[in-house]
C-alpha cells in the first residue's frame, strides 16, 4: 500500500512481489484475510469433485502406501474424461490427506558418536562403474570400513560375494592401517554371507565372526535385517565414496587398468585423499583407540582336498589343476578372497588364482597348462574334447589358433600341433612372445609353422658361453702330497 501511493496497481504489485490480480483484489477489499467472514472460494471447478472422497480415499485407507501415480492411472482407467494435468492436483491432494489421516512413519534419530567407540563395515556393489582389467569387465564389490566419529575410511576390492573371508581380510587391513581398534564393530546382518548355508554352517560362520572380534577386543553388533538406515554412518558414505571414485575414473580418462594390483592401488589413493581431509579428527580419535594385538588372526578358510587322477581337485564347485606328481595326495588348501594357498602337511607348495562357479550353477575351472602339458604330449587327442579346453589356453591367441587349426586341417594333426605349441611356450618360456606370433598368423590368415617357431625360439648359440677347462698335471698332486717345499 506504500507503493500504491505513487504507482499504479500493476507497478505497486510488481514491487511488492505479487501478482496484478492480487493487487486488484486488495484494492476492492483491503481488509485482512483473518477479518473476513467468508473464505475465498475456488476459481475453477474441482476436477476431482465426486472422485477423491468417494474413490481415492477408500483406496488409500485400504492400502496407505499406494503411489499417487498408480492411483492416477486407475482413475484414468475409470474416468476417461480426466485430463493428464490432473496428476499434479491428485499428488498434492494425496499428500495433504496423508498428513492428516496417513499412517505413522519411521523416525530417524540422529546420534552423538563418541571417539574410539564404533567402527562400521559394509559391502557395496561396484558393477555400475564398469571398471575393466586388461579390457575384461571386473565383477567386484568394495568392502568399506569407517569410523563413525572421525570418518576414517578403508576400502578393499572384493572379487567374490560378501563372505566371512572378505570381511576378515578387509577389517584386519583397515585396523592395521588405522593403528588401533575401536571398542565396537558394527556390520549389517550378514544375510548375503549366510545365503545358501545350512544351520550348522551358519552357526560356524557366526562363531568365527565373534572370534575375530574377540581377537581384537571389539564388541560385535549388527543392525536389524532390512533396516540399512541403522548403519547410516556408513550407508551414506557408500554413495559419497562411489561418486568420488567415479569422478576420479572420469578424470583419469579410462576405466581400464593393466592389472588388478593397479586398480587396488587406484582405490587406495582415492580413499587416502578422503582421509586427508579429516586428518585432524582421525589423529584425535587414534588417541582413544585400543592397542592392536600382537598379530593378525586367520583371514582364510581351510579345507582338505585329495588330488584325483584328473590332475587336480575340486573346491567350492571349481576345479583346480596341480602338478601330476601330487595325484593321490591329501592337500591343505587355505581359501582367500582372490587366491588359494596350497600346502602338503605344513609345507607350502604353490599359490593358485581363486576361481568362481558360474551363476547358472556350472562348475568353474582354474587351469595351468604347465601342470598337464607333459601328459598331453603323450595323449594329444585328449585336447579335442577336454572339459576345460578353453580354460587351458593361457591367452586368447592360443584359443583362436586352435579353432583355426580345427577348421583347416584334420583333427589329429590340429591337436598334435596345438600341443606342440603349448609345449614350446612352456619349455622355452616364451608364452607372451609366441602369442604375438600366433596373433600375427591369424591376422595374415595363415597357419603357424611349428618348425619355424621352434627355430625362432631356440636358444641363441652365441648366448651360450664356451667353457675351456684345463686339467692340472698329475705331478702337481704328487708334489702336494710330498710336503710344503716340494712345489718350490
Amino acid at each position: 500500500m506504500r507503493f500504491r501511493r505513487s504507482d499504479t496497481p500493476a507497478a505497486a504489485a510488481a514491487k511488492a512481489s505479487f501478482s496484478t490480480a492480487t493487487a486488484y483484489r486488495i484494492e476492492n477489499d483491503p481488509g485482512r484475510p483473518s477479518q473476513k467472514k467468508t473464505t475465498r472460494g475456488r476459481r475453477r471447478p474441482d476436477p476431482l469433485a465426486g472422485i477423491f472422497d468417494e474413490e481415492v480415499v477408500p483406496m488409500l485407507q485400504a492400502s496407505p502406501h499406494l503411489r499417487p501415480v498408480a492411483l492416477f492411472e486407475e482413475l484414468r482407467r475409470r474416468h476417461s474424461q480426466l485430463d493428464s494435468g490432473v496428476r499434479r492436483t491428485l499428488e498434492r491432494r494425496v499428500r495433504a490427506w496423508r498428513a492428516v489421516h496417513g499412517p505413522e512413519v519411521d523416525v530417524m534419530f540422529r546420534q552423538l558418536h563418541e571417539p574410539g567407540r564404533q567402527g562400521l563395515s559394509d559391502f557395496t556393489d561396484m558393477a555400475d562403474l564398469q571398471v575393466t582389467v586388461a579390457k575384461v569387465a571386473l565383477a567386484h564389490r568394495l568392502y568399506h570400513f569407517r569410523l563413525a566419529y572421525s570418518g576414517f575410511e578403508h576400502a578393499h576390492v572384493v572379487l567374490g560375494g560378501e563372505s566371512f573371508v572378505a570381511l576378515a581380510v578387509g577389517l584386519q587391513d583397515a585396523l592395521w592401517a588405522l593403528g588401533g581398534v575401536p571398542r565396537e564393530h558394527r556390520s549389517d546382518s550378514l544375510s548375503a554371507a549366510f545365503r545358501n548355508l545350512d544351520k550348522q554352517a551358519a552357526e560356524d560362520l557366526t562363531g568365527r565372526y565373534n572370534q575375530l572380534c574377540a581377537h581384537y577386543g571389539m564388541t560385535p553388533t549388527r543392525n536389524n535385517r532390512g533396516l540399512a538406515h541403522e548403519n547410516g554412518a556408513i550407508e551414506g558414505p557408500h554413495g559419497h565414496l562411489k561418486r568420488a571414485i567415479n569422478d576420479a575414473l572420469l578424470m583419469r580418462g579410462s576405466k581400464d587398468f593393466e592389472n588388478l594390483g593397479a586398480y587396488r592401488q587406484f582405490i587406495a589413493e582415492r580413499v587416502s585423499r578422503c582421509n586427508a581431509r579429516h586428518r585432524a579428527r582421525i589423529d584425535a580419535e587414534r588417541a582413544t583407540l585400543s592397542a592392536l594385538p600382537a598379530r593378525r588372526t586367520n583371514d582364510f578358510e581351510e579345507s582338505q582336498v585329495i588330488v584325483t587322477s584328473s590332475g587336480g581337485f575340486t573346491l567350492r564347485k571349481v576345479f583346480y589343476t596341480v602338478p601330476s606328481r601330487l595325484i593321490g595326495h591329501r592337500l591343505r588348501v587355505r581359501l582367500y578372497d582372490d587366491h588359494l594357498a596350497v600346502l602338503i602337511g605344513s609345507t607350502p607348495l604353490m599359490t593358485l588364482t581363486r576361481g568362481r562357479a558360474h551363476s547358472n550353477g556350472k562348475h568353474g575351472h582354474v587351469v595351468d597348462y604347465r601342470h598337464v602339458i607333459h601328459a598331453l604330449r603323450r595323449k594329444p587327442m585328449a585336447l579335442l574334447n577336454l572339459v576345460y579346453r578353453d580354460q587351458l589356453f593361457p591367452r586368447e591367441a592360443y584359443r583362436r589358433t586352435f579353432h583355426a587349426l580345427l577348421e583347416n586341417i584334420e583333427e589329429r594333426a590340429a591337436c598334435r600341433l596345438m600341443v606342440d605349441l603349448l609345449a614350446l611356450a612352456h619349455e622355452r618360456a616364451c608364452e607372451a612372445e609366441l602369442a604375438v606370433c600366433l596373433a600375427d598368423d591369424m591376422e595374415a590368415k595363415r597357419l603357424p609353422d611349428i618348425d619355424q617357431l621352434q627355430s625362432r625360439f631356440a636358444p641363441d648359440p652365441q648366448s651360450i658361453p664356451e667353457v675351456h677347462v684345463q686339467l692340472g698335471s698329475l705331478n702337481d698332486y704328487d708334489a702336494l702330497l710330498a710336503g710344503p717345499g716340494a712345489l718350490a
